[in-house]
């Protein structure tokens, strides 16, 4: 599943290249017809990122909100920005489907070219795409969402107010990391549990979870009324650190062990970036001992049962 930092990222794409712009709204795929038809020709005037939610705001009110869940994802063509300077533009971001021939990060690709390297536009829509955003320059495709609707104003406050606090989403982290604090140690559940839970804290996935309670050295097992609140208050101050760096890298690195040549290396490589995620059974990169996977939250969670007593 696409993790916080991927959302903020398509909410920058959206936001420099389509932001602004009269929108043509449609609906290939069909189901999503008559939400198209809502807001198209209206201009996009923000696309933002709460979480894992996408909420992108129209000249008359509405609300476009896309949760991509565990399939979702977002094809960009045309005239694209790339994020940060020199960088590059991906062409897709989200749950990976296709081996492209640069794998950019865990959930970005290049986009696909014709033989003399140049990309048709506006291409004609391949596959399930359930909304097409187009403006004369730029078209993005979402395929593949758990949910995608448009929501009047009030309706779009409400679902957010739902949501935990997003490091990247507030300009308050002092005030933001005490609501988090609040909602973590006072409840009966294991911590590695309510990390996932968005009402407690947006944005955080299966990666983030398995390295921020490595690097808290938590047993994910511990009800959060029995973590310390200093304790609590790190977790918070780390992912707004992990994130922010996600955000710009386009991919999730945790490790702060490397040598600049492996962070280099990390782009490509991708068993340079975690301390314990995706290696089950391997000796933890600090105590040796193998990293144990179970269950946990409907997700595998990856841990050292001896560095995270």
């Amino acid at each position: 599943m696409p993790e916080g930092h991927t959302v903020h990222r398509i909410a920058r794409q959206l936001s420099q290249d389509l932001m602004g712009r009269r929108l043509t709204v449609t609906s290939p795929q069909g189901r999503f017809a008559a939400g198209a038809a809502r807001i198209s020709g209206q201009v996009m005037v923000s696309a933002d990122a709460v979480g894992k939610q996408l909420f992108c705001t129209f000249e008359s009110g509405d609300v476009l909100r896309v949760h991509l869940g565990l399939y979702g994802a977002w094809d960009f063509h045309g005239s694209l920005t790339p994020l940060t300077p020199g960088g590059f533009a991906a062409g897709s971001m989200g749950a990976p489907r296709l081996r492209r021939a640069v794998r950019m990060g865990e959930d970005e690709r290049e986009g696909p070219a014709d033989e003399g390297g140049l990309v048709a536009f506006p291409p004609h829509p391949v596959g399930q795409v359930r909304v097409r955003l187009a403006s004369d320059a730029t078209v993005a495709d979402l395929r593949g969402p758990s949910a995608c609707e448009v929501l009047d104003p009030g309706a779009a406050a409400a679902a957010i107010e739902r949501l935990g606090p997003d490091p990247a989403s507030t300009d308050d982290l002092t005030a933001a990391g005490e609501v988090v604090v609040d909602r973590l140690t006072s409840r009966n559940v294991a911590v590695g549990q309510l990390l996932m839970d968005q009402t407690v804290v947006a944005g955080i996935g299966n990666i983030y979870r398995a390295e921020l309670l490595f690097r808290a050295r938590l047993d994910p097992h511990t009800p959060g009324r029995r973590v310390p609140r200093e304790v609590a208050r790190a977790l918070w101050d780390d992912w707004a650190v992990l994130l922010a760096d996600g955000i710009e890298r386009g991919y999730i690195l945790t490790r702060e062990d490397l040598s600049a040549a492996q962070r280099e290396d990390s782009v490509t490589d991708t068993t340079l970036r975690h301390w314990v995620y995706h290696r089950a059974g391997l000796p933890c990169l600090v105590s040796g001992t193998p990293v144990v996977v179970e269950e946990m939250a409907g997700r595998k969670l990856y841990w050292c049962p001896t560095c995270q007593v």
